[in-house]
Order: structure tokens, then sequence, then C-alpha cells
């Protein structure tokens, strides 16, 4: 009994070590972020600065250097996740509410879609944008960030929209309502979790989106802050760790205030949809 009693003790220590391990990995960045955002001196090495100072978020905090990029990429991105909610929940309604032997296959197809990677497409897409003119147009950019992201989010609301009754739905209709109607003042404020779910997904994997907008925007006064970043870097190795360290605070800020905004406002609706699907 003992010598069982000893192997799960160090089977239990052995995982709490790789999770310590791992939270390690988390946590050390995050700490070097926090410190050399207020150090004057501050290198690749972690340590405590000897004083604290403002100056690295001073320098940033120019219309050049934060505040232009910023708008650029709320623009971007705002618009990107507005366009794919609007065609996600237009193109996830037949599919969830009329049966066919060909949804599976499509949804199937759709979910493959988002194995692609971005970078295979780009050569075309460019050549693509070129014709048209939309190089260097932060809507065009937009349009094609939403066409990325479109199939998961197809898929995620998809999947939310499954779980509100039908019978909600059929009400509305009995009361005069069409389609279109029933989808936008019913299924879609009972979904409102899924729907915020979507809209970080979708918000924060545009804000993060490096490639695409380096690829098909040109102009310095329109890049967002992901690619602005870029401009800490400078020639020869060297880079402004405090400066940097100072922006990537700032440019996580908006997607940590959407996150901490929807779940706050939506948190209790996943209760609520249950109690009414009950």
């Amino acid at each position: 009994m003992r010598p069982l009693l000893a192997r799960r003790t160090r089977r239990r220590l052995a995982a709490d070590a790789a999770l310590l391990v791992v939270v390690a990995a988390f946590a050390v960045p995050l700490v070097w972020l926090l410190l050399a955002s207020v150090d004057a001196g501050a290198g690749l090495s972690v340590r405590v600065p000897e004083r604290a100072t403002a100056e690295n978020f001073s320098a940033v905090l120019t219309d050049e250097i934060t505040f232009t990029p910023m708008l650029n990429s709320l623009l971007l991105c705002g618009g990107a996740t507005a366009v794919t909610i609007v065609c996600a929940a237009l193109a996830a309604y037949p599919l969830s509410r009329f049966r066919s032997r060909l949804n599976r296959p499509y949804l199937l197809g759709v979910l493959f879609t988002t194995c692609l990677p971005v970078t295979a497409i780009m050569v075309p897409v460019y050549g693509l944008f070129v014709r048209v003119d939309l190089v260097d147009t932060l809507y065009g950019t937009a349009l094609f960030m939403a066409a990325a992201q479109l199939p998961f989010a197809i898929w995620l609301m998809k999947n939310f929209m499954d779980d509100i009754p039908a019978v909600l739905e059929e009400a509305a209709w009995t009361d005069g309502a069409s389609r279109m109607q029933a989808l936008v003042r019913v299924i879609l404020p009972l979904m409102g979790p899924g729907v915020g779910v979507v809209a970080i997904y979708c918000f924060a994997l545009s804000w993060g989106n490096f490639f695409v907008p380096f690829m098909l925007l040109l102009s310095p006064d329109q890049l967002p802050a992901s690619v602005s970043i870029f401009t800490f870097f400078g020639n020869f190795g060297q880079v402004a760790y405090g400066q940097l360290a100072a922006f990537s605070i700032l440019y996580s800020t908006p997607v940590i205030l959407l996150y901490a905004l929807i779940t706050r406002r939506l948190g209790g609706g996943f209760a609520l949809g249950a109690a009414v699907k009950g």
C-alpha cells in the first residue's frame, strides 16, 4: 500500500513541477514587460528598476508612435469584426435552422479552410488587390481580414445558434415577424454571449495580425499598431526595450478592455439562455 501511495505522490509532484514550469514560462515575460516599462535602462534581463520612471510611456505617447497607429488598428479591426459578425450570423442561420445532407460536408469544408495558412494565399491576394485598386486602403484590408476569419466565426455562430429553441422564432412568426426580423430581434439577442465570444475572437485575431496589414498597407500613416511596433527595432540590433515594453502594454489594453466589457455585460446571458431553453 505504501509503495502505491509513494508512486502517486511522486506523480503528483512531477505534475505540479511541470505546471510550475508552464506558469513560469508565461509569467516571466509578463513580469519583464511590467518592470521594463518603468525602467529607463531596460534590457533583456528581468530586473527590478533602481528608480521607477514614466519616461518610456512619455516617449511613446505621441501621435506618430501610438495614437495614429492605435486609431488605425481600431478602424481596421473594428470594421473587420463588424463585417465578420454580420456575415457569420447570416451564414449560420440557414445552417442551424434548415436540415440538409449537405450541411455536414459544408461545415467540414468551412472548418478545413481555417487550417489554410494566410501566407499561402497572400501572393494571389496581393495581385488581386493591385488589379482592383485596393492596396494601401484600410477598408480593403479590413475586408480581407474579415474573409480570412469568417469560416471559424461561422462555425462558432452556428453552434451558439443551435442552442436557441426554434419555438421562440416560431412565436415571432405568429406575431407577423419575418425570418430576418426574427433573427435580428429574437435569436441574436438571446445568443448575446455567443455573439460576444465571436466578437472577442475576431477582434483579438485581427488586433494581433501583423502579416496581412504589413503586406497590403504601404503608407506609414495607415499602418496599424501591430506593424508600427517595428519602429522600436533600430539598425544594427539596437532595440529600445523600455519603450517597446511601454508600447506593448498600451497595445494590449484595448483587447483587455473589450474582453472585460463584454464578459461583464453578457456574463449572465448563458444562464438566462439555459433557463429559456429549459
